[in-house]
């Protein structure tokens, strides 16, 4: 990821409206923004996981991830499980390893992939 042509600017997350992603169960409701030249976009999100959620693929895209409120679990392919609390944060490149998330109690993330 390069951060390029991306002048100074603010975020207020609540003026942008969410686009609903449903999971095997639950719902994600993204905030996106798009941000530098259409050929090397960085999006950048504020995300809220329903309690219950559970998502329906495993991802190979790279992210840098923040939890803010609530808690996490991801799964990676290989097994291994990760559970994120509020100031805990995950990086993973793309196609690095894929992962899968979900969360019992509901989680709000920010995320920059």
């Amino acid at each position: 990821m390069k951060l390029r042509e991306i002048p100074f600017g603010t975020t207020d997350w609540s003026t942008i409206a969410p686009t609903e992603h449903p999971g095997d169960t639950g719902v994600a409701r993204w905030r996106t923004q798009h941000f530098g030249p259409a050929d090397d976009r960085i999006r950048v999100r504020m995300v809220e996981y329903s309690p219950g959620y559970s998502a329906d693929h495993w991802c190979s895209k790279g992210h840098v991830l923040l939890c803010l409120a609530g808690e996490l679990e991801t799964l990676l392919q290989d097994g291994r499980r990760f559970v994120l609390k509020p100031g805990m944060s995950y990086q993973v490149a793309d196609g690095a390893e894929p992962h899968r998330s979900s969360t019992a109690v509901g989680a709000t993330l920010f995320i920059v992939d």
